[in-house]
């Protein structure tokens, strides 16, 4: 049986541009496609556009080896 660990997500661990600088679609694509990189898998997610800022939260999971 496999197992898994997961990891939750949110708008905050996309790095911004700067101080005043909000996240960009293009930031959120990067940052999930690390993680993609790194074995995880998106599971679940809330998107939302709002007022020109992106949010969102999701949950990840990635298999655990056998041997760990």
């Amino acid at each position: 049986m496999k197992t898994f660990d997961y990891k939750i997500i949110d708008t905050r661990d996309v790095d911004k541009a700067g101080m005043f600088k909000g996240r960009k679609r293009e930031d959120i694509e990067a940052y999930l496609c690390s993680l993609g990189a790194e074995g995880w898998e998106l599971v679940n997610v809330d998107f939302r556009e709002l007022e020109g800022g992106l949010e969102f939260a999701g949950i990840m999971k990635k298999a655990i080896e056998p041997n760990r």
